[in-house]
């Protein structure tokens, strides 16, 4: 083989070896970074489970029947019709 062959597969390799040790810290870099998104977003998701959570238990309290008779007895005015005041329609 003659020597400037063997410079050029020499540079080659040299070449190649860099390429490889960037996209290596390249791979590690975003690797890292991803990981840290990925650990924010699961934070944020349980934040907003913990959340969503209080507002179902918030709307299973104020759904709650014995509460919306009350409301509509207290600030409505509402009352039970008299059996004589019920109509049946029919089609």
């Amino acid at each position: 083989m003659s020597p400037l062959l063997e410079r050029a597969l020499l540079w080659l390799a040299l070449l190649a070896v860099v390429t490889s040790a960037i996209a290596v810290v390249w791979a590690r870099n975003e690797n890292r970074e991803l990981f840290i998104q990925l650990t924010r977003l699961q934070a944020e998701r349980d934040h907003l489970d913990i959340e969503y959570g209080r507002l179902e238990l918030e709307d299973a309290t104020w759904a709650d029947p014995a509460r919306v008779a009350s409301v509509a007895r207290s600030r409505l005015g509402m009352v039970d019709p008299d059996p004589a005041q019920i109509r049946m329609v029919r089609p």
